[in-house]
């Protein structure tokens, strides 16, 4: 057909939502750490919980990761607009907190914030005071995919509780981890 691009496969409505659902389905069983993505400054203080979140490099200037927000979420314009961002990995026991800034869970007096206790990282982003571990960043860039904007953030600081496992997502609920064999750390 005239117009469309070289390959192109042409699919129906009916086909693009099963694949959709085969999609989020098939994403349910990929295990996942939850976390709380969290922001303050000009655009106020906002955070979102988050199950995409990994690396990207050690290897530049400094430390990169990638976290994925949806970008209808009241967060979002913050995180965006406020320019940092702190990535608060959740322990096993912090569901509470996962459940709050998913909204599952009505927040106390209506503030998010608070269900815990927080701190200021180096960049100003809220950092629970016990998380599994933290990362403090910086937006280096913002892509739009689909629902999503995936935000590149440069790491200037680090936490690290050194104690507990981390929360983990999959089969639509929350689990923790229980180690298989002799594992070396």
């Amino acid at each position: 057909m005239a117009g469309e691009p070289e390959g192109s496969i042409e699919v129906s409505a009916a086909e693009e939502i099963t694949l959709r659902s085969r999609f989020l389905s098939a994403m349910s069983h990929a295990a996942a750490t939850v976390a709380i993505v969290t922001t303050d400054g000009p655009a106020g203080r906002a955070g979102i919980t988050v199950s995409a979140m990994t690396p990207v490099s050690a290897d530049s200037e400094r430390p990169t990761l990638l976290t994925c927000v949806n970008r209808g979420s009241a967060s979002a314009e913050a995180l965006l607009a406020n320019g940092v961002f702190c990535v608060n990995v959740l322990r096993e026991d912090q569901s509470l907190i996962s459940d709050t800034f998913s909204r599952q869970r009505e927040a106390p007096g209506g503030d998010k914030f608070g269900c815990a206790e927080w701190t200021a990282m180096a960049t100003g982003a809220p950092r629970l005071v016990d998380p599994l571990v933290a990362f403090d960043c910086r937006l280096i860039d913002c892509k739009s995919v689909g629902s999503h904007d995936i935000l590149r953030g440069a790491v200037e600081d680090i936490f690290i509780a050194g104690r507990g496992g981390p929360l983990v997502y999959a089969n639509r609920g929350y689990a923790s981890l229980q180690r298989l064999g002799n594992s070396k750390s």
